[in-house]
């Protein structure tokens, strides 16, 4: 199965966090940061939203950072995905 976002919507899969630091200390779960980076699975079409015009500036693949709580959690064949508006993505992340 697949998600196809609607309107101004994009589906996000939480990139992994880092389970041991730089230094090699291996952290725990409880120690461990929730990810706020984020890669664009999937990408709604846009148009008018409420009156307003709203551009799609994301694209599958990139790397966002999200607000930690925001979006709609959605468990599909066994995978944790995040269904936000475009407007919860704060920044796209550049290598």
């Amino acid at each position: 199965m697949m998600i196809k976002p609607l309107s101004d919507r994009v589906v996000l899969k939480l990139v992994e966090a880092e389970e041991t630091t730089k230094s090699g200390i291996i952290l725990a779960g409880s120690a461990q940061e929730k990810p706020q980076i984020a890669e664009v699975i999937a990408v709604g079409p846009g148009g008018v939203v409420d009156g307003k015009e709203v551009v799609m500036n994301v694209s599958v693949g990139d790397k966002v950072i999200t607000n930690q709580y925001s979006g709609t959690k959605v468990k599909l064949d066994g995978e944790e995905y995040t269904v936000v508006r475009v407007g919860d993505i704060l920044a796209t992340v550049v290598a």
